[in-house]
């Protein structure tokens, strides 16, 4: 005992020595950059490229079929890919800029490459020959684009997505880290998603009903110049900008405990202290714990032999040996991964409901008086309202309430159940009005015209997106809180990304689930008033039940890391 209990004081003195004598200079002239005056520049940017990103994606599915002959169900598939997209590379954005570049020069290229992606559409727009002739919407001799058309529209989705990824939440992360304090950073994010919400409300309004009525090319050209001057904003403000060096990808120390826990399955297991490796900088932390016995192969990774890597007699981390920590670290992460598999219909279920909602709108009455016309893509708005709103009155009352009624705050667990039953709701809501619509349209016989509007107002749809958008408002904050609090220390910044993963997931399974209900079903065919979307929707509601019930299989046997905040092993125990 005493020879490990010296082994590890050695251990720290040796990392104290390998400590660069530089770090004290580093950090005094970065004490000198960051702060409130980098706030101009990255909201700025920020704002712009949200209005740009929202000014492209929010009426997409009215782009494909109006100006590329896309049938309406294809349309939708199209949306949820380049949705799902749009989900994804943010997140590998993130985990670039984190582990090896940094946040400036990533947001820098790809804000260039949203600026390309811009471009392309303001040519597919004025250009003719980019796309096919034009006709009726819904007639049956439209022709479609050819593989060179598809080619640059595809080139040009791919660039407006890159683009988006790669700044999303890089420039979020980029801008908490000019700020030390933590109310400075809390503010900053509150000013981020104001920004955001605000720069979308004015693409889903203003520059949606500028492609509908005068112009794409015009809309899409004010979006070009948007993102220019967001550039431009962004890579002036360098100099004030705090650099913060990259750490290396956290997910290597996870590949090297599988690794490492695979290389030596056929070594005997030991008990003692003493034969685990504790690290350098962890030691005294940890010095009176042993790996924990759950998922216990995993602990080989962590065992020391006589093959494992030395340097001056001591152990080094390898992809022989790794420490307890992060052992411990991997299995925080298996743990967890089925609570997070139950968010995945989710964006399966919001990525179907999005785009058909698109197309119930483009069948139904949008005037808003007898001169203006609500655009279709702008329903999507009353979404994120509803999920803006949601937030704010949940932090700011529910909350607050429920801790002075029943003594103890509410988890992240249950706001994520009630997020779930929120969203089932909705989804019977949006049946019963696709039943309604469906019957109107029989009424006035308009089966066989989707060209001719359903004489019922569109702005029923206001109620299911405003529920659903609710149940967003519970379910996507709370992900996010229990992320980031289970999460292990190294994988903080990318917790808060697994959100948007699990939505890039569901986002592109949801195309499929939507070909397999057509061939199976028929209840999707081109013209939606030949079809039964209200099934689509009861189903949706069906298996969203389903889904609640294994996600509280899966909280009843979740038991909290942190549990200092929760008054059980559980947040729907508790």
């Amino acid at each position: 005992m005493e020879g490990a209990e010296s082994s590890r004081h050695s251990e720290r003195e040796l990392y104290a020595l390998t400590t660069p004598n530089e770090e004290a200079e580093q950090a005094s002239n970065e004490s000198k950059q960051g702060g409130w005056i980098t706030f101009p520049f990255i909201t700025g940017t920020l704002f712009g490229l949200s209005l740009v990103a929202g000014g492209w994606a929010s009426n997409l599915i009215v782009y494909l079929i109006t100006e590329y002959n896309v049938k309406s169900i294809t349309a939708t598939k199209i949306f949820n890919v380049v949705q799902g997209s749009n989900c994804l590379f943010p997140v590998a954005g993130a985990i670039i800029a984190d582990s090896f570049l940094g946040s400036f020069p990533v947001v820098a290229f790809f804000a260039f490459v949203s600026l390309l992606g811009m471009i392309m559409f303001t040519i597919t727009a004025t250009i003719q020959s980019l796309r096919p002739p034009g006709c009726a919407v819904g007639s049956h001799t439209c022709e479609t684009p050819s593989n060179l058309q598809y080619g640059v529209l595809y080139m040009t989705l791919l660039l407006a997505s890159l683009g988006l990824g790669g700044t999303r939440f890089t420039i979020a992360t980029m801008g908490a880290g000019q700020f030390d304090k933590p109310n400075d950073q809390a503010t900053f994010f509150n000013w981020y998603f104001s920004a955001l919400y605000f720069a979308n409300a004015i693409s889903f309004t203003a520059i949606v009903y500028i492609q509908d009525n005068v112009s794409w090319g015009l809309g899409f050209g004010i979006c070009v110049i948007a993102n220019a001057i967001s550039l431009v904003l962004f890579v002036l403000g360098k100099r004030f900008y705090r650099q913060v060096k990259p750490n290396g990808s956290p997910f290597t120390s996870i590949a090297r405990v599988m690794v490492a826990a695979i290389r030596k399955r056929k070594i005997l297991k030991t008990s003692g202290r003493q034969d685990y490796y504790f690290g350098f900088t962890e030691a005294s932390k940890m010095e009176d714990n042993l790996p924990t016995k759950s998922f216990r192969f995993l602990n080989l990774a962590a065992l020391k032999t006589q093959g494992d890597r030395q340097l001056n007699g001591l152990c080094t981390r390898s992809w022989k040996l790794c420490t307890v920590e992060e052992v411990e670290d991997l299995k925080t992460l298996i743990r967890i991964i089925p609570l997070w598999s139950t968010g995945i219909f989710l964006g399966i279920s919001i990525g179907i409901f999005s785009s058909l909602v698109t197309l119930q709108a483009l069948t139904m009455d949008r005037h808003l008086g007898p001169h203006f016309k609500i655009p279709a893509g702008t329903f999507l708005l009353f979404n994120l309202l509803a999920t803006a709103i949601s937030i704010l009155i949940i932090d700011r009352f529910l909350l607050p309430t429920w801790r002075n009624l029943a003594r103890r705050t509410l988890t992240p667990l249950q706001r994520i159940g009630i997020g779930h039953i929120i969203n089932i709701f909705g989804f019977v809501g949006a049946a019963l009005i696709e039943s309604k619509r469906l019957h109107v349209a029989r009424t006035h016989h308009l089966m066989s015209q989707p060209s001719l509007a359903v004489s019922m107002s569109a702005l029923w749809l206001v109620v299911p997106l405003g529920v659903v958008g609710i149940g967003e408002g519970f379910h996507f904050p709370g992900s996010v809180g229990l992320y980031y609090q289970e999460f292990p220390k190294s994988l903080k910044s990318t917790s808060t990304a697994m959100v948007s993963l699990l939505l890039a997931i569901g986002l592109y399974l949801s195309p499929a689930i939507t070909s397999l209900v057509d061939r199976s079903t028929g209840w999707l065919p081109n013209n939606i008033n030949d079809g039964r979307l209200d099934n689509v929707y009861w189903m949706l509601a069906v298996i969203g039940a389903v889904n609640f019930g294994y996600f509280l299989i899966c909280a009843k046997m979740f038991k909290y890391q942190n549990v200092e905040d929760h008054n059980g092993p559980s947040g729907l125990a508790s």
